[in-house]
Order: C-alpha cells, then sequence, then structure tokens
C-alpha cells in the first residue's frame, strides 16, 4: 500500500489553501480528533507542517514557490533549506510540544536527600530538564530516608531520590506494608567513603576496630551493605564487634564533631565536607570496595507509572538526560555550581567540586586523584539488584527463600531505561543483565545468589 504521508508543496500536485493557513494538498489538514494513525500519524503531519512552514516562510509569493518546486523537485527543495534552517531541531521541537501538550500530570512533587549521589535529579531543575519536557517540578528537600518512603507511600511524593535497595525492600514489605516500587533508572555510581575520626589517624586498621560506633543512613542502603561487607572481610562481625548507627546525612558531621560516632560510611558530599571542616579524614572510597557499584536511584510507584504515562515518560528522558549529562566529566565543574547552592545541596562549591570531579583533600594532607570517585551511569542492572538481596539474606533482613531474579525484574525498570535511553539517542552498553562482578576481590556470580550467600563466614 502506497504511503500517502504529507510531502509539502509537491510540484505534481493541486495546491490549496487551508484553514490552518499552509497550502497543502486537500483532506491533509485533519481535525485534531481525528485517527492519529492515518497518514503517517499526527507526529508525521507536524514534521511536515514545520517543513511546510519553512518553504513558506522562504518563497511568500506562490507563483515564485511553484516554479523553484518544479524546477529542483520537493526533495532537493528541502535538502537545500535544510542546510540553511534547523529542520530537524524545529521538527523535534514540534513534537515535543505535542506531546507535552499529552501530559496527564504537569506540577510535579518531587523528593530528594541533599547529596551528590541525586546530582542528575537536582540539576535538572536548574539547568532546565523538566522544562524542556514540559515538566513544572518543584523538588522537595527531605531530612531523611524514612521520610522519603512515607512520603512517597503516602503518595505525598510524585517521584523520589532513592536507596537503590529501597524499593526492593519497600515491594517486599520489609520495614513497612508492602506497596510496588520501581527504580527507574541508576542515580550515581560510586561516590560514597568511610570517613573517620581525626582522633582515629593512628588507628588505620579496621582489624583494630572492636568496639568503635559508625553511622550509616539507612538500613537498606548501599552503605549499610557496603560497610558490612568491608568490617566482616576485616574479620569484624558488624552486629557484635562494633555498633551501626541509623543517622541522617546532615547530622553525620555534626556527630562526629561531638565524639557521639567513631566514622560513618555515608554520602558524599559530607564525607568530604569532614575533611573541609577538619573533622575527619578519607579512609576508603566505596570505589575501592566495589568499583561501579550502584548507590542511589530515582524511582517511583507502580500505580504513578500506569496512572500518568506520558508524564512519566517525559519526566524519565529529563531524568536519563540529566544523567547522560552528569556523567561527561567535562560537565563537573559547572554541576558543582549549579547544585551547591542553599536551595539544593547548600555546600560549598569547592567541596562539591572535589567530590565530582575526583581532585581531592583526603583529610591526612594528600591530595588524591581517582576521576572514577564518582560516576553517573543510569542502568538499572539486574545483577546489581540480585547482589543487593544476597546482602538483605546475609545480615538477616530476609527470611527464608528469595525468587531474586523474579524481584530483580519486577523492580529494576533495565528494558525501560534502555528502550528509552536508545530514544534519546544515548549509547547504551551491550551487556548481559545477569554479568558478575568483583567485590573486594571475592567474584558474585548473579546466576548463583545462594552459594554465594552460604559463603560467607561472618552473616547472621
Amino acid at each position: 500500500m502506497q504511503n500517502n504521508r504529507f510531502r509539502p508543496y509537491d510540484a505534481e500536485s493541486t495546491l490549496g489553501l487551508c484553514r490552518c493557513g499552509l497550502h497543502h494538498p486537500p483532506g491533509v489538514c485533519r481535525d485534531p480528533q481525528a485517527d492519529a494513525g492515518q497518514n503517517g500519524g499526527e507526529e508525521a503531519l507536524s514534521q511536515d507542517f514545520v517543513e511546510a512552514a519553512a518553504v513558506h516562510a522562504l518563497f511568500p509569493h506562490e507563483p515564485t514557490r511553484r516554479a523553484f518546486l518544479k524546477a529542483v523537485g520537493a526533495g532537493t527543495a528541502m535538502a537545500a533549506i535544510s542546510s540553511v534552517l534547523p529542520l530537524d531541531s524545529l521538527k523535534a521541537m514540534a513534537a515535543e510540544t505535542k506531546t507535552q501538550g499529552n501530559l496527564e500530570k504537569k506540577n510535579l512533587n518531587i523528593g530528594f536527600i541533599p547529596i551528590t549521589c541525586a546530582t542528575p535529579l537536582i540539576m535538572a531543575d536548574p539547568m532546565g530538564f523538566y522544562a524542556k519536557q514540559g515538566l513544572n517540578v518543584t523538588l522537595n528537600k527531605i531530612a531523611g530516608w524514612a521520610l522519603v518512603r512515607d512520603r512517597m507511600m503516602n503518595r505525598e511524593l510524585d517521584a523520589s531520590h532513592f536507596l537503590a535497595p529501597m524499593p526492593l525492600a519497600i515491594s517486599m514489605g520489609l520495614g513497612s506494608a508492602p506497596q510496588n516500587m520501581q527504580v527507574a533508572s541508576i542515580q550515581n555510581i560510586n561516590g560514597q567513603a568511610l570517613t573517620i575520626s581525626l582522633k582515629h589517624v593512628n588507628n588505620r586498621n579496621p582489624k583494630n576496630w572492636k568496639g568503635m560506633v559508625f553511622a550509616i543512613p539507612f538500613e537498606h542502603s548501599m552503605h549499610n551493605y557496603l560497610l558490612r561487607y568491608f568490617l566482616a572481610e576485616h574479620g569484624l562481625d558488624p552486629d557484635r564487634d562494633v555498633q551501626l548507627r541509623l543517622t541522617s546525612p546532615a547530622d553525620m558531621i555534626a556527630n562526629l564533631r561531638a565524639g557521639n560516632i567513631d566514622g560513618f560510611f555515608g554520602p558524599e558530599p559530607f564525607n568530604q565536607r569532614a575533611v573541609f571542616d577538619k573533622v575527619g579524614y578519607i579512609h576508603t572510597l566505596s570505589r575501592n570496595i566495589w568499583n561501579g557499584h550502584p548507590c542511589c536511584a530515582f524511582g517511583t510507584s507502580q500505580a504513578f507509572i500506569e496512572q500518568n504515562p506520558n508524564t512519566f515518560l517525559a519526566l524519565y528522558r529529563a531524568i536519563l538526560s540529566a544523567t547522560a549529562a552528569a556523567n561527561q566529566r567535562e560537565n563537573r565543574r559547572e554541576i558543582a555550581r549549579a547544585i551547591s547552592g542553599p536551595n539544593y545541596l547548600n555546600q560549598p562549591e569547592i567541596v562539591v567540586r572535589q567530590v565530582l570531579t575526583g581532585r581531592f583533600a583526603d583529610g591526612v594532607g594528600k591530595v588524591q586523584d581517582y576521576p572514577d570517585r564518582t560516576g553517573f551511569d543510569a542502568l538499572p542492572w539486574y545483577s546489581f539488584a540480585v547482589w543487593m538481596l544476597t546482602q538483605m539474606k546475609r545480615w538477616g533482613y530476609v527470611k527464608g527463600q528469595a525468587d531474586y531474579r523474579a524481584l530483580a525484574e519486577k523492580v529494576f525498570m533495565l528494558t525501560d531505561a534502555q528502550k528509552q535511553m536508545r530514544a534519546l539517542g544515548q549509547s547504551v552498553p551491550e551487556r548481559n543483565a545477569y554479568a558478575g562482578f568483583n567485590v573486594m576481590g571475592k567474584a558474585f556470580d548473579p546466576n548463583r545468589p545462594d552459594a554465594y550467600t552460604a559463603s560467607f563466614q561472618i552473616k547472621r
């Protein structure tokens, strides 16, 4: 069947003035309520109207326009016009405007904890990524992770910055009533650290840390799982030999200064802020425990996605676009300036810049350079979820058997992220969704999670 998608001002066509104000074949301009699938769909028509408008603007007199098109042909004419007008960009803007008109909700409340893990979600506000998708986003600064969970479950927030394990825990009903939450994308990889009080500057061997007190931001966090893993690999039982104390990130430095804790495994920029304030030193970067580990995520409820599919896709595009921009190292200084202010992180720009660029003072007189200290890779690999679930099982948060794959694929939206990234023209790594990796030199095979959990000597 011949495709009668409209090519504007075809020299062989009988052209007439339509109510839209353009000249084109009769019957092409349809009522907005007409079937979107006819004649190539509304997106195709919007692109045609952009082309038509360009021709009309360059050749406002019909006899001249007709003569030009007849002489060179429509295809050659559009190629020539494209060389002087950004037609592709104009078409994209037209399609984007059409999409924005279909949003179920334009005003959104999104939660975040003021830490650099949320960089893509935060920077999307001052750098215009939400506005580009037609969204009016209010970022809600929240004091702690339990409040994020509760406000998401009560639908006070439309979407939020999450700790990556939180949607798994909420979906399983760990610490709350079960509710289906989704990890749409990973917000950051690496970007955490173990910070120790300066009073322990000469006590750097973890084997000598029995009786010490460490702060973590939440039970179902990579901070908790990685600290437990690190301590256990050094022969310490994290439930018997030390104390782990839940503390909001914003309170970690004050507690370190007051001597209430000996250290914390926390998010940035608070590790670097402890150095800046001369109350602690950076003992171990999280990338030295597991290089490439996920930490925080962007997510929402399954109910929100089902009730607001177009809004969710617009929000998804904004987040994925911001994440890709954040992952470009040449953007890091500009991003540090954008997110350091009082509405966002409320931290000295130099502190945030050290975190994002990876060139930093460590608190014991050295300047270190780890360009991969913080990264932003959006893909929520299923293997990440399986590893988190093995740690929940290892430390007694999950009792009995767990269907690791079913939970990973239910909560982590890997295939959706891949699809949307491709649609945005972003590169998507060709990688097995269940590819293994190493944590402190120990191989993890996501296809054998029970064997992995059983292999540890120290566990609950």
